[in-house]
């Protein structure tokens, strides 16, 4: 039997990506999205993503802070992803109430509105799937030689400007070893997005089970792939980079090109995501979803240049930026064991089919350097 699913955000990267693959697999989806001109362009419905869901989906263009119009997509439904958010971590430093508003008001409104759904309306919601983020650990989990196990704080400031950008814990005095942060770890997000993101979901997983909903979190680590927007400046360093790459620009490289991240490929998302919803051993639990991999920002920006076959200077400038993290990446090892999630793409793999994408579109319009200038006059660049 069909079932019916709800996607909010769901023309953006991740979502319309999601939708076909749920189409394909015999479900009605329906995307409630407002098509935002950073995400889209200025002709959002001309975008490539949205066009990827035109006509395949049951849309609705509309705010997810919209009551009237969020109510009307969640008739009927079987289940929710909710992507609907803002997601840029810099940005989300001097909007801070913009973010709030949207990220924690809109998931806010999804659950008020279930859980006062009209007595003689049956409740057909299932299960909720919440997308996280790593944002929400801060920094990652470290071993200390003195201590064990600890979860480092924000860098100071201070240190950073005097060029030492590794983490520091009282009580350690040998340099940490970052290992691999697992769903128990300590939450102490360290930027607006990180705490809206946290919130989201605690939201879900307090309110749905109250309502005999199954709740279920992903902690996405650094989403990448084809179809990610080139023109939006708070999207990620891998679109960015390819971006300036082929527009012949040169690449500035924050801290000193040693800080790590997860980056997980579009597909293995798709796929982890699609187990959230239909697996039993799903309901009401939190994942981690990355590629459980460490990769440094110098070895993104080298590749890129190699992959796409454009030579343009790549720069230690020593820039970093409030509230940024060193290091994080995901154990997989709860997803492996409930979900039966093991990504297929290792980084070499996703960012040869990223870059080919990326070359295929050429250079395209971008306020990079806007965005960067806004940071630095609120102080949040330094």
């Amino acid at each position: 039997m069909t079932k019916n699913i709800l996607i909010t955000g769901g023309a953006g990267f991740i979502g319309s990506r999601l939708a076909l693959a749920l189409r394909a697999r015999g479900w009605a989806v329906t995307v409630l999205d407002n098509l935002s001109p950073q995400i889209h362009g200025p002709q959002p419905r001309q975008s490539p993503l949205f066009r990827s869901i035109d006509g395949q989906v049951r849309f609705i263009e509309a705010c997810v802070t919209d009551r009237k119009a969020l109510a009307a997509a969640l008739e009927g439904q079987d289940a929710v992803v909710h992507y609907a958010a803002e997601t840029g971590t810099g940005q989300s430093m001097y909007q801070i109430e913009h973010y709030a508003r949207i990220n924690v008001g809109g998931t806010s409104l999804l659950l008020d509105i279930l859980a006062n759904a009209p007595k003689d309306t049956p409740q057909t919601v299932k299960r909720v799937v919440v997308a996280s983020s790593r944002s929400i650990y801060g920094e990652g989990k470290y071993l200390s030689k003195e201590l064990g196990v600890v979860y480092p704080g924000h860098r100071a400031s201070a240190d950073m400007s005097r060029g030492d950008f590794e983490v520091r814990h009282a009580g350690c005095s040998a340099p940490l070893q970052v290992v691999a942060t697992d769903e128990d770890s300590a939450i102490h997000p360290s930027s607006v997005y990180g705490i809206t993101k946290q919130v989201q979901e605690q939201l879900v997983m307090t309110v749905c089970p109250t309502l005999g909903i199954e709740g279920v979190a992903l902690r996405y680590q650094n989403v990448y792939g084809p179809g990610q927007s080139l023109s939006n400046p708070y999207t990620g360093i891998l679109s960015i980079f390819s971006n300036l790459i082929m527009g012949g620009k040169p690449i500035n490289i924050f801290e000193d090109g040693l800080e790590s991240r997860d980056f997980v490929y579009i597909d293995d998302v798709v796929d982890a995501t699609v187990l959230a919803l239909e697996a039993s051993g799903a309901a009401n639990e939190v994942f981690n979803v990355g590629a459980g991999r460490p990769v440094d920002v110098m070895t993104v920006a080298r590749t890129l240049v190699r992959e796409l076959g454009r030579d343009v200077p790549i720069a230690v400038s020593g820039n970093f930026r409030v509230g940024d993290i060193r290091h994080n990446y995901a154990s997989l090892d709860k997803a492996s064991r409930l979900l039966g999630f093991v990504p297929k793409f290792d980084f070499e793999a996703g960012i040869a089919r990223f870059a080919a994408w990326a070359k295929a579109q050429g250079a395209v319009q971008s306020d990079y350097e806007g965005s960067i200038a806004e940071m630095k006059n609120k102080g949040l660049l330094k």
